[in-house]
């Protein structure tokens, strides 16, 4: 039951990774780009990213369909498109405590925990992770009688993660490598370290781009890199981030058990 409600805590913190497309909406700055995901096999995957005001569409092809995912965080809903059918499918995503569609950037003060049930945390104080100063929280996860603690530790500066211990050992740590300039753009190399119990450590690489909130390049150690180019800063059209007319609802499938 250790290795439930283990990698139960770590689903729930959700994109550990130093990026998120999410905090890219709630950054204020509108851009679109071209999306390229490379495997370690050499096949490649292309596609178009636009964010807009707390509002983002993703554009791939996924098994020879083309694929188109909207979020709208203002009226906390997604949408599936599928072109080749005319149809949609629509779910809600709400916000965590949310009483309007507006969210503020978080910071390393955000409880981390909040609005996420059966998962606590509480601010322990200060500390230096790789050179920067961060804020640790506790984490406590109750389920079926059974109490578990981790700890994560958030960036001053950035608001976000550089560390993470989970009860069974799981570990990974952020350290700041420099500055870079990738598609253009002077960004922040980050070197991203996890480990197992019996383990070697596994290291990825992450190039931050402050402005935008989100990684602009990633390379994973089993060879897959993704990463942005063709980078153009400037308002995108309100018709990107809505169902296009003629376009049919489709039933969402019931959740299996």
């Amino acid at each position: 039951m250790l290795k439930l409600h283990t990698s139960t805590i770590a689903a729930l913190l959700g994109g550990l990774l130093l990026a998120s497309s999410a905090q890219a909406e709630l950054a204020g700055v509108q851009f679109s780009a071209d999306t390229i995901s490379r495997g370690a096999d050499g096949q490649t995957t292309t596609g178009k990213l636009y964010v807009g005001a707390n509002r983002m569409r993703v554009e791939l092809a996924h098994q020879g369909q083309n694929r188109v995912r909207i979020h709208d965080q203002t009226r906390q809903l997604e949408w599936m498109l599928l072109p080749e059918q005319q149809a949609y499918l629509e779910r809600a995503v709400p916000l965590p405590n949310a009483n309007s569609g507006q969210q503020p950037t978080p910071s390393a003060e955000t409880n981390p925990c909040q609005g996420i049930a059966e998962l606590t945390c509480q601010r322990v104080g200060e500390e230096t992770v790789a050179g920067r100063q961060a804020i640790k929280w506790e984490m406590t996860l109750t389920r079926d009688g059974q109490t578990l603690t981790g700890a994560q530790w958030l960036d001053v500066e950035r608001g976000l993660p550089l560390k993470y211990q989970m009860p069974d050992g799981q570990a990974m740590e952020l350290r700041l490598l420099g500055n870079e300039t990738v598609a253009g753009r002077t960004v922040e190399k980050w070197q991203m370290t996890t480990s197992l119990p019996n383990a070697q450590p596994e290291h990825a690489l992450q190039w931050y781009d402050p402005q935008l909130k989100l990684a602009v390049r990633e390379e994973f150690p089993n060879g897959f890199v993704r990463e942005l180019t063709n980078i153009q800063i400037g308002p995108q059209a309100d018709a990107l981030f809505s169902v296009p007319a003629g376009y049919h609802k489709l039933e969402s499938p019931a959740p299996q058990r």
